[in-house]
């Protein structure tokens, strides 16, 4: 197909998103910006955040990794919808009870000042590595698909699509992602079943002789059962576990939509209708990543891992497959980019700055630098998605849960030093706490082989970082009445 139709579409797509953020965005002012004034539908929320929590990573890497992992995925996935459990029935609960703005000011009252701007300052570190990661990842795919037939270079894209997103939620924040956020999951999921649907009319095959073919090649097994391996399931379940707790429960950018819920009931009824939903999901990625192989075996394509699905929908499916597919990347792009850099403006300005806490800032003038706190993102966003582009790393999935096991595993210790304990902490010293843990898991996982033998550290490398930041925190700490969630 022509690129220039296929851009075409991409720059309709945009217009719709625009339509939508005027519409919603209008008489927006800060609250609105950053909870959507505790107003917004639960089942809209709950629906948006299947596209923030998957991503344009999700969409590529899940499926291109099946032929080295087959459906190990899916032991990370029973973990979610435990760590869902734990969000909705502890974290949101306390959450709603202190009318929190920004989740990390229940660090503030906890535990104290520094122990606030630590936790907050981590969420920034990790989120901004995340989702540019994620933006790196799609931004690399338009390009190679389109924007290098205009011979418009890499950086110049990533500013083209920067500004898209900022033009959307530059006013309406969270009030106007929330719907947009609706719009793209739909997009996404519909490009899903529809390429796995052509995949298996193509090959002739049913759902059952496709699952017989993957098993015959080894791409569809589950449970990994030895012990030693990164892959083990006991190890992948309660990782899975954690990482919902910290990369939904303990994020801002996840939290802000579910306290823009209006009720508790209805956010407990958001999250756990998104578990059930996003776990569904991720097994229909899983099976499609199955066919993308078998397809690509009788095609004879060597193509595999992240470029294994666009080569095969830019390449060798018809033009109306591979719209839909740039349709449903660029919708899996823009929740997971948008909602970022909502989010990093929403605790910078609360978090960092503290414009809420400053008498003499009226709302124009808070609204003022929140603006400008949102361009600052989106120009960091550009300089870390070149550097990323710098790194090319192979599996951005990988990538993303190491980034996250040493950057979140501080944000783990704290809350369930404060949620569990009612010692009170020396604040002074717990910046030095949080920064030491991701060191220390640094240097075992670097030379693990020589402090653990033949067992492989994986993804409960995040529950280490948590475990080492909690251990930090009680040697800081002393008996006291600290307050904790369970009172």
């Amino acid at each position: 197909m022509s690129p220039l139709l296929l851009f075409s579409f991409v720059i309709g797509y945009f217009l719709i998103l625009l339509a939508v953020a005027w519409y919603t965005g209008k008489n927006s002012d800060n609250h609105s910006f950053f909870i959507g004034n505790k107003n917004s539908n639960w089942m809209l929320v709950a629906f948006g955040m299947v596209g923030t929590s998957l991503s344009g990573v999700t969409f590529v890497s899940v499926p291109g990794a099946v032929a080295n992992e087959s459906f190990a995925y899916i032991q990370i996935t029973i973990g979610y919808l435990f760590g869902y459990l734990m969000i909705a029935y502890i974290l949101l609960p306390l959450y709603y009870k202190l009318n929190l703005t920004s989740i990390y000011n229940y660090l503030s009252s906890r535990m104290g000042f520094n122990s606030y701007k630590t936790g907050s300052s981590f969420f920034i570190l990790s989120r901004t590595l995340g989702a540019t990661a994620r933006l790196y990842l799609v931004v690399n795919i338009l390009q190679e698909a389109i924007l290098n037939s205009f011979n418009i270079p890499f950086w110049a894209t990533t500013i083209i699509i920067l500004i898209m997103i900022l033009l959307y939620t530059y006013e309406g924040g969270v009030k106007t992602i929330v719907y947009t956020d609706t719009l793209q999951t739909t997009c996404m999921l519909a490009g899903l079943v529809i390429c796995v649907f052509y995949i298996l009319n193509q090959m002739n095959m049913g759902f059952g002789e496709s699952l017989a073919a993957m098993n015959e090649r080894g791409y569809s097994k589950i449970f990994f059962t030895d012990p030693n391996s990164k892959f083990f399931f006991l190890k992948q379940i309660i990782a899975g576990a954690f990482i919902t707790v910290t990369m939904t429960g303990m994020d801002q950018e996840m939290m802000q939509k579910n306290i823009s819920v209006k009720t508790l009931k209805d956010s407990q009824k958001n999250v756990m209708s998104m578990a059930i939903t996003l776990a569904t999901v991720i097994v229909i990625f899983l099976f499609l990543g199955g066919l993308l192989y078998l397809y690509a075996e009788s095609l004879n394509v060597s193509a595999t891992g992240d470029k294994i699905f666009p080569v095969l929908a830019m390449e060798h499916m018809p033009p109306v497959v591979s719209v839909i597919f740039i349709i449903a990347l660029i919708s899996a792009l823009f929740p997971s980019a948008d909602g970022a850099i909502t989010a990093l403006t929403s605790t910078f300005c609360i978090d960092i700055i503290g414009i809420q806490r400053r008498a003499d800032l009226n709302e124009a003038a808070q609204k003022k630098i929140r603006q400008r706190v949102h361009l600052t993102f989106a120009a960091i966003f550009l300089v870390f998605v070149l550097v990323f582009k710098w790194v090319n790393d192979p599996s951005m999935i990988g990538l993303l849960l190491k980034i996250a096991a040493y950057t979140y595993g501080p944000l783990l210790g704290l809350f369930t030093f404060g949620i569990i304990t009612k010692r009170v902490v020396n604040d002074s010293l717990v910046p030095y706490v949080c920064i030491a843990a991701p060191i220390i898991c640094f240097v075992i996982d670097k030379y693990q082989k020589s402090l653990l033998g033949s067992y492989e550290v994986g993804l409960e490398l995040l529950i280490i970082n948590g475990t080492i930041t909690f251990l930090g925190l009680l040697l800081i700490s002393k008996k006291g009445n600290g307050q904790t969630a369970i009172n």
